[in-house]
């Protein structure tokens, strides 16, 4: 962060404070509440602390998916009554129809060491994190995200009777096999299993179609107070008496939003999240002096089902099949980038080839180490996956030249049994297989909008900073609404430890304010 400067006889706070003053000269009441969105003083102050409060409680969390709840067991295993308000008319937003995907270098079940998987550490998950997102990540926020993964894992696995499926995978970007998968392949494993513990501590409290419309803070120096939550009809103010925890998600859903920070992500890209993923608790929180960053890095999932863009359980075929062998081919039938890329770079590619959907090509063989002939019978059934016993059949199955895919798929066997892919240079490991026997598979792929990466800029306590790089007492975030932990790039899996590490250090944090 840039050295803050101070002028004679003016602290930063007093000067916000006199700034937030002369903003309401105009014969504003004292009772006016923080309001920096508008421009103009007479705007700026328009709205009015409340003169009652219709209810008040301990800490107030916005949000249900990992984030929230995670930061609701928390807040209410250390004895604070906790209320977790969710916009939507079911729990879970984008956490909910996550990928079912977790980075973790270690874990109780010791999966890396009984499925022989090579070697992995916190330092080398740090190392990737940095090195996916571009150096533009706070190193401080990763040390505890890859630190606090593996704790957060058992966490879930012992008091949330988490169930994973007995693989681990390796994904773009990533140099070792660290991604764990949730029993269903969804984030809803993860999801209830937070959920459980959140009820077992005490937050049961969760109101559904419950929106927040507005932050109350009084000045740039007061602490945050409480918020104004839409319900239906109605309109009520609660008070929170020691902390309030934004867990609100990211804004890939809004599409002036992104606009706004990224024109190059146009109106014509599908999103993978669910319509809540709006972004306007960014907006409020800024409202009352937060600072934001890196609003401009929007996220492509570049294996989105090409005609809705949706992150169904298909689609994770093509980000887990390439760490034991399978190949990514354009609508000629060639490959067009290593398949371990990160995201941004596998995006690009696809968009690159002048097609409208690219392909994943996978055997049997590869299938229990990403997933179960079950599922995979139900996606042929679906149309979503194609099945045939040739590469020829396959190749008309799903519309590239027969010659060129046979062709393609041969010279990827030979880099598998050289070790060495001079193409596009694909780490090759020994889990890795050739594409020799079939029967064989494929399913399509494209990218649609996925992550936010920026958002509201937070400290390694999760307190909310404002534009001086201060806390605004007793606000917190935690998961996609808060930025600076991936940088230019997310990579893949490493959502659900950021949001329910950082989350859980939300939780605990705003419950040990003073009420």
């Amino acid at each position: 962060m840039s050295e803050k400067k101070e002028y004679p006889g003016i602290g930063r706070r007093t000067f916000m404070k006199a700034a937030f003053a002369g903003a309401g000269a105009l014969a504003v009441p004292s009772a006016a509440a923080m309001n920096l969105l508008k421009a103009d003083a007479e705007a700026a102050t328009a709205r009015m602390l409340p003169k009652k409060w219709d209810e008040e409680t301990d800490v107030l969390v916005v949000g249900s998916g990992f984030a929230g709840l995670a930061a609701a067991a928390e807040a209410a295993s250390r004895g604070s009554r906790t209320v977790i308000l969710e916009k939507m008319p079911i729990y879970g937003g984008n956490s909910l129809i996550n990928g079912g995907g977790y980075n973790a270098w270690t874990d109780k079940l010791k999966l890396r060491e009984t499925l022989k998987r090579g070697e992995d550490s916190a330092e080398l998950h740090l190392k990737d994190t940095l090195k996916g997102g571009d150096y533009y990540n706070d190193p401080a926020l990763v040390k505890i995200l890859v630190e606090g993964a593996p704790v957060a894992l058992d966490w879930m696995l012992e008091e949330g009777d988490l169930k994973l499926k007995n693989v681990l995978i390796r994904i773009g970007g990533h140099s070792a096999y660290r991604d764990h998968v949730s029993i269903d392949g969804t984030g809803r494993g993860y999801i209830e299993a937070i959920k459980k513990i959140a009820d077992r501590n005490g937050a049961k409290d969760m109101r559904l179609n419950n929106k927040i419309t507005w932050i109350w803070r009084k000045d740039p120096q007061s602490p945050v107070l409480g918020v104004e939550v839409s319900s239906g009809k109605t309109r009520k103010n609660i008070r929170v008496r020691k902390g309030l925890v934004l867990a609100s998600g990211g804004f890939g859903a809004d599409v002036k939003m992104r606009q706004l920070f990224n024109p190059g992500i146009s109106p014509q890209y599908n999103t993978t999240n669910q319509p809540g993923a709006t972004g306007e608790v960014i907006r409020y929180a800024q409202a009352i002096g937060a600072d934001a960053l890196q609003l401009c890095f929007i996220q492509l999932y570049p294996t989105a089902d090409p005609n809705g863009g949706t992150l169904d359980k298909y689609a994770l075929y093509p980000s887990r099949m390439p760490s034991y062998g399978g190949v990514f081919v354009d609508f000629h039938g060639k490959r067009f980038v290593s398949e371990l890329e990160r995201r941004d770079v596998v995006s690009r590619a696809e968009m690159a080839t002048g097609g409208k959907r690219a392909f994943t090509v996978f055997t049997d063989k590869m299938i229990p180490n990403v997933t179960t002939p079950e599922e995979v019978a139900e996606g042929i059934k679906s149309g979503r996956v194609w099945k045939a016993d040739t590469l020829a059949e396959l190749a008309k199955l799903i519309e590239v030249p027969p010659n060129v895919l046979e062709d393609t798929i041969a010279m990827h066997n030979q880099y598998i049994k050289e070790g060495k892919d001079p193409q596009f240079s694909k780490p090759i490991t020994p889990q890795m297989q050739a594409i020799e026997a079939g029967p064989y598979y494929s399913v399509a792929q494209w990218p649609s909008v996925h992550h936010t990466m920026g958002g509201l800029r937070i400290n390694p306590l999760a307190q909310v900073l404002d534009i001086w790089g201060d806390p605004i007492p007793k606000l917190y975030a935690a998961g996609e609404v808060a930025g600076g932990v991936h940088g230019t790039n997310r990579l893949g899996a490493n959502a659900t430890p950021d949001a329910v590490v950082f989350g859980r250090i939300a939780g605990a944090n705003a419950a040990k304010e003073k009420a």
